[in-house]
């Protein structure tokens, strides 16, 4: 689709180019790259290839992600898969909220990543399912945002200030997918859980570890952050917890 607004300051796509080792990063539902690039960037200094694609509709305006599908988005972090597969042989994913269910959805299509892990990834979220019940025939396009659900004072989230409507439709979609699918997860995973959010409920980190048939898997609270944990004050512990995960896995080949 054919974006009708110019991509916010920060919200572009970063691309950094290490060893033959990549991690994909995707972001949230209504959020932008912003919300990724710490954990690219120190993911990225321990020499990995990272590349964190902007979702389509995200990063410009509110108008453009109600034009967008969770098609596109599918679209989107397919095509970032073959650019770090282009760069590198051995692939990690990561991402936060809708960016972890769309992590989930590569772990269900593609065996053959290394591990992934998802950040507060979103499956089942009975709260909005039953707002966009009650608005999808109402005539309202936007509702008020669900950005910068984060403890630490004075961080601020780059997304968006409004909901399109249609886009709750769109995430709920993807979810119904993917949770329909998590037993076909069999690779590494780490879940990463914050044990307070506002925005997606912590069960849904229990069931994705409980539903996935990977043999390899751990899960690690967030015990200091809300839902934009990536940059909150668990920031620098998810980074370190990717790191390790991904040395781990690197040292059993």
């Amino acid at each position: 689709m054919q974006e009708k607004y110019p991509v916010l300051k920060e919200a572009e796509e970063f691309f950094f180019r290490g060893n033959e080792v990549g991690v994909l990063n995707s972001h949230g539902f209504t959020g932008s790259t912003q919300s990724m690039r710490f954990l690219g960037e120190k993911i990225a200094e321990q020499g990995f290839t990272v590349y964190g694609p902007r979702l389509t509709g995200h990063g410009t305006h509110p108008e453009d992600m109600e034009q967008a599908s969770f098609e596109d988005w599918i679209r989107d972090v397919e095509a970032g898969l073959e650019k770090v597969k282009e760069n590198c042989s051995t692939v990690f994913v990561a991402g936060l909220s809708m960016g972890g269910t769309l992590t989930l959805y590569l772990a269900e299509n593609h065996p053959e990543l290394a591990g992934v892990m998802p950040i507060n990834a979103a499956t089942d979220m009975p709260e909005l399912a039953k707002n966009y019940k009650q608005l999808k025939s109402s005539g309202v396009r936007f509702i008020e945002g669900i950005g910068s659900d984060i403890k630490q004072e004075g961080i601020k989230e780059l997304a968006y200030p409004q909901t399109p409507v249609k886009s709750m439709g769109d995430i709920m979609a993807l979810m119904n997918i993917v949770r329909g699918n998590l037993h076909k997860v069999t690779m590494p995973i780490l879940v990463l859980s914050s044990t307070v959010d506002h925005v997606v409920p912590p069960e849904n980190s229990k069931e994705i570890y409980e539903k996935v048939s990977s043999q390899d898997k751990e899960i690690t609270y967030l015990e200091n952050s809300y839902h934009v944990a990536t940059l909150d004050n668990d920031k620098e512990l998810i980074a370190e917890e990717c790191v390790r995960f991904i040395k781990r896995q690197l040292e059993k080949k």
